[in-house]
């Protein structure tokens, strides 16, 4: 086997070209997902009343080296992930699925309940999704 494949590679989040790789597919995913800018800073724990990181991150900067920040990216990408295992041969469903009305949150959308219960909200359908996923 070769060297390099014996080697374990470690990406540092907290590193510049992670995090600006990280915003980039957050911004797109946001963009997939059909977000305002409001859903959007919410989703990433930032105000709302201002746009410029946002609009920074839109350009391809990137997110600023904050875990919360981080962590709320992560989950945004698993539940982003299980969405498209779940319904592989429907990506715009998986892609609807964030902001429709369902039962099982008594008919609230999943991006309600991440916008109201904010970075627990986010844990709960990230749990719920891998849940299903793993039935």
């Amino acid at each position: 086997m070769p060297q390099a494949a014996r080697e374990h590679v470690e990406l540092d989040p907290h590193s510049t070209e992670y995090r600006a790789s990280l915003s980039k597919m957050i911004m797109k995913l946001f963009e997939l997902w059909e977000l305002n800018n409001e859903d959007q800073a919410t989703l990433l724990g930032l105000s709302t009343k201002g746009r410029t990181s946002l609009n920074r991150y839109r350009t391809g900067k990137p997110f600023a080296d904050n875990q919360d920040l981080l962590d709320r990216a992560g989950h945004l990408l698993g539940i982003h992930k299980s969405l498209r295992l779940i319904f592989p041969h429907n990506k715009d469903l998986a892609y609807r699925w964030i902001s429709q009305q369902n039962k099982r949150f008594e008919n609230q959308s999943p991006l309600d309940i991440m916008k109201e219960r904010r970075f627990e909200g986010l844990l709960a359908i990230r749990r719920y999704l891998d849940f299903e996923r793993g039935r």
